[in-house]
């Protein structure tokens, strides 16, 4: 990599760029499919803390200062733990950073840790905001983990967090986001809203004969293992919910919804997204743990035809509701320092690039 390094998410080959370099090291050597079109997913390494209270470190303190005064025990996840339901754990990750001083980082859950209600944010000493790293940071990161439905499964190698790496300003203002929409048609609303990004609304009329708009998630279930995919009766996890005579649906208060997009959603090669929650002042309630979209999502080069984007819906203090059609989140393009090489849906493991409404890879049936 250069010192005139172009503005933009970093795509897959200048992030394996940035590990041959140093900037990426590992306790171990990265594994096929840790690399994603415009991400790197984070593992998690052997130790992990129990914690009284969620934390950030600040200015002035390492992440294991403050582990010192908050952590109620410690795991070893060498040989795989149970993280309950309801309660805050913090794991350290392989993978540390040296960042140029021209290069920022920021994470976010991974599609499947989301659509299973895991909440993951990744934390770095003196930081003072979750999944923001500085351009230049030196040093570890750590993964804060709460599981708030599930019970899960993890041990040292899960990834659980994917990183993306940017240079400069990525972020594409409004009058750009029009311009991408007329080339691309990055929704197949014919004249979405667009204002700090593409808006996506919900669909509650139903998929299928039956109808189909979602699921709830059952309380009290068996345990999830994050690293099998395929395993589980999606029965035995999941309310299945369908289109009422009003084609709206009341969120309840600490239920755990999983829901789809009206719009099929396009990536181009040479962008990024990232799904943000909508204003809060038009409903309480929040969409999208895990955010990112990789270039080539549901795009014709990547052999989709546009796919829905999953929406993880939770209500935060009161009933909520939603009706069919009501802007919920919004996408926000970046640009890519260059294309990748490999698009997300081709000769990777895109288990979402089809997707219309789909639960996570754990479930079957």
């Amino acid at each position: 990599m250069t010192d005139h390094r172009p503005a933009g998410i970093l795509p897959d080959h200048h992030i394996k760029a940035l590990q041959e370099g140093g900037a990426i090291a590992s306790q171990r050597p990265l594994v096929q499919g840790q690399v994603q079109p415009a991400s790197l997913d984070l593992r998690l390494g052997a130790r992990c803390w129990r914690l009284r209270a969620s934390f950030l470190p600040g200015s002035g303190r390492t992440v294991r200062e403050a582990v010192e005064r908050l952590a109620l025990h410690e795991i070893d996840l060498a040989g795989g733990a149970v993280l309950e339901a309801g309660t805050i754990y913090l794991a350290e990750v392989q993978e540390s950073l040296a960042l140029p001083g021209d290069v920022a980082a920021s994470a976010n859950p991974k599609s499947s840790t989301g659509r299973i209600d895991v909440f993951t944010r990744v934390i770095a000493d003196h930081s003072s905001a979750f999944d923001q790293i500085a351009p230049g940071y030196r040093g570890p990161v750590y993964a804060e983990i709460s599981p708030r439905t599930f019970p899960v499964l993890v041990r040292e190698g899960s990834r659980l967090s994917q990183m993306r790496f940017r240079s400069g300003q990525a972020r594409l203002d409004d009058v750009e986001h029009r311009r991408l929409h007329e080339r691309d048609h990055l929704v197949t609303t014919p004249s979405p809203s667009i204002a700090l990004g593409v808006g996506v609304s919900v669909d509650l009329a139903g998929f299928g004969a039956d109808k189909l708009i979602g699921y709830r998630a059952r309380r009290f279930t068996g345990l999830i293992d994050v690293d099998v995919a395929g395993a589980l009766a999606a029965a035995d996890f999941w309310e299945p919910i369908h289109a009422g005579r009003h084609r709206d649906l009341v969120l309840d208060p600490g239920e755990f919804y999983i829901l789809a997009s009206r719009e099929a959603v396009r990536v181009p090669p040479d962008h990024a997204a990232e799904m943000t929650p909508f204003d809060p002042l038009v409903g309480e309630f929040r969409v999208h743990y895990a955010g990112f979209f990789d270039p080539g999502f549901g795009a014709h080069e990547a052999m989709g035809t546009g796919a829905r984007a999953v929406l993880e819906v939770r209500s935060r203090d009161v009933p909520f509701v939603l009706e069919d059609g009501q802007m919920v989140a919004r996408l926000v393009y970046e640009r890519m320092a260059a294309p990748p090489r490999a698009l997300y849906g081709v000769g990777l493991a895109s288990n979402y690039q089809a997707q219309g409404l789909k639960l996570s890879k754990h479930f079957c049936g």
